[in-house]
């Protein structure tokens, strides 16, 4: 997996959205809610959304920690993409855009 790789996956779900927040966060937004972030610096680290029973499991595995200010709403940081395979990738990040997805039912059909 590589951000080319990772952008296309991202903008494959329905009402998908991207956009640069916080001057250096490229981010893909379901309704205007985040649920996979980048850093467009060097493209290497990227964040998302996990279930809560996959936390603990997921920041204890090497190169992968709690994403700062977002740990407590169950969010990791892998530190580049060589720490997940890209099956692991496609889950976790259609995984994330779910758990988004999954807080404005009314929003979505």
């Amino acid at each position: 997996m590589n951000f080319k790789t990772l952008k296309k996956h991202c903008l494959s779900f329905p009402f998908v959205t991207e956009e640069v927040r916080w001057r250096q966060d490229h981010c893909f937004l379901v309704l205007k809610k985040p649920f996979c972030l980048t850093d467009s610096d060097t493209y290497a680290s990227t964040s998302f959304k996990v279930l809560e029973s996959e936390f603990d499991e997921m920041i204890n595995r090497e190169g992968i920690i709690p994403a700062p200010y977002m740990d407590r709403e169950h969010w990791v940081l892998v530190l580049d993409f060589a720490w997940l395979s890209d099956a692991e990738w496609e889950h976790f990040i259609q995984q994330s855009y779910e758990l988004v997805k999954s807080t404005e039912p009314e929003n979505i059909p």
